[in-house]
Parts: structure tokens; C-alpha cells; sequence
């Protein structure tokens, strides 16, 4: 079988910058995944066994010198130490494990040292994306040259309407050659489209290499559950503000705030805080009110919300993104970070709705037990984790229950 991931860097960058923060505060902490399908896709006969094959052949992808020196040129934030990390990292596929049940519904479980398999999300989705479509026989007849054409007007539009966007696009891609036809295209556009707005780069730390982009990312909501996890939801956005600025001494400046609402959210986001970091992500509710919500919290601060930056990135389009930069151009500085619709918008084939999420940790590996955590976004819809540890957590967050089935 052809093998999908062939380059380290084919990850985002905000898998490596997290990575970093771990080993930095905790690097003796043990975690599990789950993968989840939230379509509950049935998946053709022998899939699960693809998956396993993938992963390991995961084991002899190895980063580059090549690699290593683009990111110490682009990434400048991240410690020194941690590329000799990254040189001597390997992949082990005896911390995953993938199953089908009788109708083909797919399992992947992971667990180790959360330093070792914080790396595997990214790639695992991506594998089972294009796997996906390989195996159903999707792949076949695909027009990039066409794709390119499409990429390129998006990227048009933004650019025209003042729209500062980003390609966030790894993990539910079409394939490997559809985001690298997606970047291109909007790179090239980039060069030569007349308009306010920009491309500022990819979320995929190998792209932005081969085209020299910036590599855009933080974090994700998981640094927060796992912290959760061991501390509680009450402080957990506290104590993952101070972990991130302890590591990166205010770069890498923008916050994802949303794991488990806005309300306990903005009690945690004191005025240093508010100041230290440069502005927030949206990545969840309707990013209207969520953004009336965050310049009512700056203003009550009194800080001009005009002077930060909010990046909104929950499943976007290019409509969407433009209605957004029209609504907010005069209340912060939008950005956007356009996922699925920039790498897997073709005719005829449905993106695939599939995550994998931080369910369960321990501080160290000497603990006899885990931990049950879970994320609780502004969409009640999307909310993951065991149904119990959901109650739970909405339990000491005074969180409304979700309506009766």
C-alpha cells in the first residue's frame, strides 16, 4: 500500500508547539485519544488493519536537517533543545490501536507519555481522510489543475474583501496533493492578487517549507482537558495561560479560549493576562456574539479591543469569512484559519467529520489510575467525552444540562 505520510513536518504547528509545552511542564504526564466519527461513517472491510498498516510506517519517517533548519529560520520561539527532541523522536505503533465493529464503524485508541503521542492526532486523521477516499475508489479522476483554479479565486475573494486567512486544512484534506495543490494556489495568488486582505500562511509546518510560508499556530483545546483533567475545569484556563507564557514568554500570543465555554472562560482572563496575550481564537457558537463577548471583556479592562487580534476558525467558508471581516473590521483585527472547505471542497465528495480528542490523563506514569476529561465548546452539539465526565464537568461549571433526548 502506498504510504500517505512521508515527511515529519506534514503536521501543524501547533502539534510541535504543544509538544514543546509538555515536555517543558509536563513531561512524565501519561494520556489517552479517541478517535470519533461523528457521522459514524461504516468503513470498507479491512480498514482498521490499513490504518495499523499506515502507522507503522510511521516509524521510519524521521525529520530532516532540512526541516529542522526551516523551523529554527521560522519558528524562532521554540527552544533550541527541543529540535535535538525532534532528531532523535520516533514514531511506535504500539501506541495506537484501530478496530472495526461488525458494520464497519472505526475505533483508534491511543495511549502513552502524552510527549510521544500528542504527535500522532494530526497524522492519524489525515492517514484516515485519504485512506478513506483511496479505498472507495474516491481518488480516482480527481482535476487538480481545476482545483487549482478554484483555490486560486478563493484566495481572490478573501484577498479583495480585507481578509487576513490562513490554510488550517491538514487533518480533513482529500489527500496529501490537494493541500498542496490548496497552498500553492493561494501562495501564488498571494503574489499578484490586488487587495487589502493576504495569505499569511499554512497550518502545515511541511508547506510552508516547500513554499517558504509562515507556519501558523498555537494550540488546541487539548492542552486545557488534559490540564482539566489533573486540576479541574474551575482554573484549568488559568493554569494553561500561565504554562504557554512560562514556555513561550509571550509569543505564540493568541488563546484558545473555548474549551469549555466563555463564561468560565472570561473569569479566568485577568487584565495581565488580557494584556500578555495578543488576542483570541474562535472556534466555536456563532461568531457574532462570541465576538461582541470578547470586546465587552477588553473594554471592561480597558483595553482597546482594536489593538487585538481575533482569529475565527470554526468551520468556515469563504461567505462566511467575508461576512465576518465586514461585521468585525472595526470591533478588532480578524483573521481567519480556513480548514476542510480550502482542502477537501470537490464535487461529489463529502468531507469527512471525524476528530480525535484527549479523553483521560495522569500526572505521571507511577499513578495506578487516569483521569476522565472531556471538552465542552460553545456548540452543545460538539461536546466530547464520556457522557458521565460531561455531566460532571457541566456539574462544577454550572452549565445548563443539555435538553432530553
Amino acid at each position: 500500500m502506498r504510504q500517505i505520510i512521508t515527511h515529519f513536518t506534514d503536521d501543524d504547528l501547533y502539534k510541535f508547539t504543544m509538544c514543546c509545552a509538555v515536555i517543558d511542564n509536563y513531561p512524565r504526564t501519561q494520556v489517552k485519544y479517541s478517535f470519533n466519527d461523528r457521522d459514524h461513517t461504516v468503513y470498507p472491510p479491512g480498514f482498521a488493519d490499513a490504518v495499523m498498516e499506515q502507522i507503522a510506517m510511521l516509524e521510519n519517517v524521521v525529520i530532516t536537517d532540512e526541516e529542522i533548519a526551516f523551523m529554527r529560520r521560522r519558528c524562532s520561539y521554540i527552544p533550541a533543545w527541543f529540535y535535538s527532541y525532534l532528531k532523535g523522536f520516533r514514531y511506535d505503533r504500539r501506541w495506537v490501536k484501530a478496530t472495526q465493529d461488525d458494520e464497519g464503524h472505526l475505533t483508534i485508541e491511543f495511549e502513552g507519555c502524552w510527549s510521544d503521542t500528542i504527535l500522532l492526532e494530526v497524522k492519524v486523521l489525515a492517514i484516515v481522510s485519504e485512506l478513506y477516499y483511496m479505498m472507495t475508489g474516491q481518488l480516482s479522476g480527481i482535476d487538480y489543475d481545476d482545483y487549482y483554479s478554484k483555490s486560486f479565486a478563493k484566495a481572490q475573494r478573501l484577498i479583495a474583501a480585507g481578509c487576513k486567512f490562513s490554510d488550517m486544512g491538514t487533518r480533513r484534506r482529500l489527500s496529501f496533493e490537494s493541500q498542496d495543490v490548496c497552498v500553492k494556489a493561494m501562495s501564488d495568488c498571494c503574489l499578484s492578487a490586488s487587495g487589502p486582505g493576504k495569505f499569511v500562511g499554512t497550518s502545515n509546518v511541511y508547506f510552508a517549507m516547500k513554499y517558504d510560508l509562515i507556519p501558523i499556530g498555537t494550540m488546541a483545546h487539548e492542552i486545557i482537558c488534559a490540564i482539566a483533567g489533573m486540576y479541574g475545569p474551575l482554573m484549568a484556563n488559568h493554569i494553561a495561560m500561565n504554562v504557554w507564557s512560562k514556555t513561550y514568554r509571550g509569543a505564540l500570543g493568541t488563546f484558545l479560549y473555548d474549551t469549555y465555554g466563555w463564561r468560565i472562560f472570561s473569569l479566568n482572563f485577568s487584565e495581565d493576562y488580557a494584556n500578555m496575550f495578543k488576542g483570541l481564537r474562535v472556534d466555536s457558537g456563532d461568531n457574532r456574539e462570541q465576538l461582541d463577548l470578547i470586546v465587552e471583556k477588553y473594554r471592561s479592562l480597558h483595553i482597546d479591543p482594536l489593538s487585538k487580534q481575533i482569529i475565527f476558525s470554526n468551520g468556515l467558508n469563504v461567505d462566511e469569512a467575508i461576512e465576518i471581516q465586514n461585521y468585525a473590521s472595526d470591533k478588532c483585527q480578524p483573521s481567519f484559519g480556513i480548514g476542510t472547505h480550502f482542502t477537501n471542497d470537490f464535487p461529489g465528495i463529502k468531507p469527512m467529520n471525524i476528530v480525535v480528542k484527549l479523553v483521560a490523563v495522569k500526572i505521571t506514569e507511577s499513578w495506578p489510575f487516569y483521569s476522565l476529561t472531556c471538552k465542552l465548546s460553545e456548540d452543545k452539539g460538539k461536546y466530547t467525552g464520556d457522557e458521565a465526565t460531561v455531566r460532571r464537568f457541566m456539574d462544577i461549571l454550572h452549565i445548563e444540562p443539555l435538553p432530553e433526548k
